[in-house]
């Protein structure tokens, strides 16, 4: 690999014939094939400045990298990821987040509906500048619902990453989607900011998280929310969905941050509220 570079950097400047410049075109048209199907070097390379002495040159290869990212295979993706990105990913599969499982690997997909595009753009944004999504503003769209009615939403999905497979096999049992037992060690400020912001509503002067859980899975949130940030939470009865349990009803509940813990949670998240879901740690 050096010596391709340095036989490359060396034999730009020998402008004697037209072999030469066939040669020199093949080189750089196999190192950028070689670059594109090899992410981590080329991010090395270009970290350390190595590539070539041209700043257009570097520049190029950063956007063809981003060009054609559609084109890198799941299992050629970055990973492991840092703690923002499985914050943003678990706070968001608490709300109405879903993560699917591909045949390259598996993408996280977020949908809100359209009065919520400002939180979903800021999703969008910060994934998108962490190199995880298109660059691409997604656009409001129509959904019809169950019931026939047609209501707008806003969604995107990351990128497809094998290192995404294991946050699948925590979320999902037999395809359905269930909080896992290690949810307090992704439980950070953040990942509750997002939940607030994705899937919170106020209620009697305290916080109601809508997304239905189980009652197992409601008790260990709330397990959570006092061992990792000291609150109190309580449930309380949803509404009864047809599962695939053996009874064939299970009954849901809700989550309910109380109005006395207001404050208290206002302390803890509001650092990653954006303003337009401020509303929701009001009184």
């Amino acid at each position: 690999m050096n010596n391709l570079l340095f036989n490359l950097k060396n034999t730009m400047y020998d402008t004697v014939c037209l072999k030469c410049w066939v040669f020199i075109l093949l080189k750089i048209l196999f190192f950028i094939w070689f670059l594109n199907n090899y992410q981590p070097l080329l991010e090395y390379y270009l970290n350390l400045e190595m590539l070539f002495d041209s700043t257009y040159v570097t520049l190029f290869c950063h956007t063809l990298l981003i060009k054609e990212n559609k084109k890198i295979k799941g299992y050629n993706r970055m990973g492991p990821h840092n703690n923002e990105i499985l914050s943003i990913i678990f706070g968001s599969l608490l709300g109405k987040g879903i993560i699917e499982k591909k045949k390259d690997g598996t993408r996280l997909i977020l949908n809100q509906e359209a009065i919520h595009v400002k939180y979903l753009l800021y999703l969008h944004n910060l994934l998108a500048n962490a190199g995880y999504c298109n660059q691409s503003v997604p656009k409001i769209g129509n959904k019809l619902s169950k019931k026939g009615k047609v209501y707008r939403t806003i969604k995107f999905a990351t990128w497809t990453y094998t290192s995404f497979d294991w946050i699948y096999n925590l979320w999902y049992v037999n395809g359905i989607k269930a909080v896992p037992n290690s949810i307090s060690d992704y439980f950070t400020p953040l990942a509750l900011a997002i939940w607030i912001m994705d899937s919170g509503v106020k209620s009697s002067g305290g916080l109601k998280f809508i997304s239905c859980f189980s009652y197992s899975d409601s008790l260990l949130i709330i397990k959570v929310l006092q061992k990792n940030f000291g609150l109190k939470a309580i449930m309380q009865p949803g509404e009864t969905h047809l599962t695939v349990d053996k009874e064939g009803l299970s009954s849901q509940y809700y989550i309910y941050i109380p109005k006395e813990h207001m404050i208290d949670l206002k302390n803890k998240v509001s650092d990653f509220i954006i303003p337009e879901m401020k509303y929701k740690l009001l009184p």
